[in-house]
């Protein structure tokens, strides 16, 4: 039991340092170069340099009780902004998610709905081009088929504004979306009211990939807080907006990329063990699965109204 805490222990004090401690450390170094150097010197190493040197030649910092007062403060300052982080993220994969971007408060709502209609104008001229470009590369004359090129382009063009017709204002809210709108549409499942008993089901295995990409949402998402955090420095510090920009870019490709494997590992769970749930449930059901057994599952687990 000893050798279990031990190891628990040190697995905890890993995550903490990863996730909190480094990431805060930077942040306040960043921080403190922004302070000292301010907009007059910018990009002057030597004058950081110099004044660190000043700092470090206080008769209360040479000492080990001193030094040790100092990395106590650093860590527990570079965790607090780890946590700080970690909460914007949060709010960050929720805005980036938009699920209930309806029970926003205005004007948020209605700009939200705006940029909705937009994006559905835009994806709807886009699935035009692209069924045209498809239809034509199906053409019985093999010589009257355009480059297949230009079908591979309008697909892009496409999947850029949404993988399917747009009903949130982020691609990433859509992503999502777009695993519940093809479930439906294919199979009739709600993914809503079956996943819960889908996640129940699953192997080890399929639980810790569908885990792992959630966390690594979670984690995308914190990035893109860090980017919010580093962008005020720029007040002091010009160097901070471009700083703030990269992470930002980095931030965007990854929540892209997590959202997309995340939907992707949602959607396949659902198909392959829809039919395994229905056995648990007893519903009397052979062969693949089809869209009566899909709505099926769906009245058989949407909870009833109280009818009292």
């Amino acid at each position: 039991m000893g050798q279990l805490w031990n190891e628990l222990a040190k697995k905890l004090a890993e995550r903490w340092l990863t996730l909190l401690v480094l990431p805060g450390a930077l942040y306040l170094a960043v921080a403190v170069s922004a302070h000292v150097l301010r907009q007059e010197h910018a990009l002057d190493l030597g004058y950081l340099s110099r004044h660190i040197t000043s700092y470090a030649k206080n008769p209360a910092i040479g000492t080990a009780g001193g030094q040790v007062v100092v990395l106590i403060a650093v860590s527990i300052g570079a965790a607090a902004f780890g946590l700080a982080a970690q909460a914007l993220g949060a709010l960050v994969e929720r805005l980036a998610l938009a699920a209930n971007w309806h029970t926003w408060p205005n004007p948020l709502r209605y700009l939200a709905a705006f940029w909705v209609a937009i994006r559905q104008r835009r994806w709807d001229r886009a699935d035009t081009n692209y069924r045209s470009q498809y239809a034509a590369a199906r053409a019985p004359d093999p010589s009257r088929r355009p480059s297949p090129i230009l079908l591979s382009v309008a697909e892009h063009r496409r999947t850029r504004i949404a993988v399917d017709r747009p009903e949130r204002p982020t691609w990433t809210g859509d992503r999502i979306h777009a695993a519940a709108i093809r479930l439906d549409r294919d199979h009739h499942l709600d993914l809503a009211t079956v996943w819960p008993c889908v996640w129940l089901i699953l192997p080890d295995t399929g639980r810790t990939e569908i885990i792992q990409a959630r966390t690594a949402l979670s984690r995308a998402a914190t990035l893109g807080a860090w980017a919010a955090l580093y962008a005020p420095l720029a007040w002091w510090w010009w160097p901070a907006a471009p700083l703030a920009g990269v992470i930002s870019l980095m931030a965007r490709h990854r929540i892209r990329a997590t959202t997309s494997v995340y939907a992707d590992l949602l959607e396949a769970a659902t198909r392959l063990h829809a039919v395994t749930l229905s056995q648990t449930l007893g519903i009397n059901h052979t062969g693949p699965l089809t869209d009566h057994l899909g709505d099926t599952l769906t009245v058989h687990l949407t909870p009833r109204a109280s009818s009292g």
